[in-house]
């Protein structure tokens, strides 16, 4: 295999970083615990809007506990978008729940709100509302969470938002997430801001943030020996993650504009092929630019994904298949599933191209000669 000389979502790291992870270690601060950590989550919560924040190990562990927040437990039913990756779902069978998946809509390739509602409809009317809904915020991109939601309030169906991938993203002025009862954010190491490995509750209900804080620290009771009430986890995030997260929050705002750029080098060389479409952006929303993905229509374009994909991993360029939508996925093939083939469609025809800030205009322009010359 060729090697890979350029990545799809490197982690993207200055000396702004560098400085403040070495004034953490020097402090002593090297457990799961201390003052950058308690920074971070402020400093979240101010970047976002969010009342709340506890910073955790994983966006994994957010979400398990976000979903144990809101009263999911063993027998529930969890709707959730079937386009994403498989921790949006994975975190659901934790609690020993059923993830049921629910098809996205064509342009934005969001949790469709259409079919949410009638879904919640159908189950209202035979007493099978879901635990939670979980709506996904797919490639930097935001969810209509305004209609979303209200389909979630019709029903008195708790919303949590996984906007993992959505962190500086904003619709209608609104930061990714606080439509919500609870979201959650992921710091991986491809993610737009990554700790090394990390992610974070959010919410106004501060009461919540608490519970999710303190069962992400074994459950321990406030007293001078180890007491437990509950079970709990091991979820919390450590301070030295948590200094590394705090200085890429702060150079965010500059790498979501090389991002833009990225997706707009793209639009410009890719966007006059025949058969080529992008990721719609609806009026009012801001993404933060994570992935851009496009969509190749076989017959038009002269190609499949497949083959742009393997011209730019010939090269040395990393190119990823779209999400896989989890009622495809073996492990769920016998989970409920409401359309299914908008995401059947994308899976087949969209590919993730390299995103990355630090791509210069000359390497997308170059990604674009390859991929434009599959279709000859």
């Amino acid at each position: 295999m060729t090697a890979l000389r350029v990545l799809l979502s490197p982690p993207e790291v200055s000396d702004v970083e560098r400085q403040m992870l070495i004034d953490a270690f020097d402090s002593g601060w090297v457990a799961p615990a201390g003052p950058d950590l308690d920074a971070f989550e402020h400093e979240l919560a101010e970047f976002t809007g969010a009342d709340a924040v506890a910073g955790l190990s994983s966006g994994t562990a957010a979400l398990h506990l976000a979903l144990m927040a809101v009263g999911v437990s063993a027998g529930d039913d969890v709707l959730v978008s079937t386009l994403t990756f498989g921790a949006s779902a994975f975190a659901i069978t934790y609690l020993g729940a059923r993830p049921c998946f629910v098809d996205c809509d064509p342009h934005t390739w969001h949790l469709d709100p259409d079919l949410l509602e009638q879904e919640l409809e159908r189950r209202a009317a035979n007493g099978t509302l879901p635990a939670a809904v979980v709506s996904v915020h797919v490639y930097g991109s935001v969810a209509d969470s305004a209609r979303i939601a209200a389909a979630c309030a019709r029903f008195n169906v708790p919303l949590v938002e996984d906007a993992a991938e959505a962190l500086g993203a904003y619709r209608d002025g609104i930061h990714a997430g606080r439509a919500g009862r609870v979201a959650i954010l992921s710091f991986n190491g491809n993610k737009i801001v990554t700790t090394g490995g990390g992610g974070a509750v959010m919410s106004d209900d501060e009461k919540l943030v608490q519970q999710v804080r303190h069962r992400a620290t074994q459950a321990r009771r406030p007293v001078p020996w180890y007491e437990h009430e509950e079970i709990g986890f091991n979820y919390r995030m450590g301070n030295l993650n948590a200094a590394v997260g705090r200085g890429q929050l702060r150079t965010l705002p500059a790498r979501i504009a090389e991002r833009r750029r990225v997706r707009e080098g793209y639009e410009r060389h890719l966007g006059a092929l025949a058969g080529v479409s992008f990721q719609m952006n609806p009026a009012g929303c801001e993404p933060n630019h994570w992935l851009t993905t496009v969509r190749f229509s076989p017959d038009e374009f002269g190609a499949s994904p497949a083959d742009v994909v393997t011209a730019l991993r010939t090269e040395g360029i990393e190119a990823r298949h779209g999400f896989k939508p989890m009622h495809q996925q073996p492990v769920f093939a016998d989970h409920p599933v409401v359309g299914g083939a908008v995401a059947d469609d994308l899976f087949a025809t969209t590919v993730s191209l390299p995103s990355g800030s630090r791509l210069t205009d000359q390497q997308v322009e170059w990604i674009s000669e390859v991929i434009a010359s599959v279709s000859l």
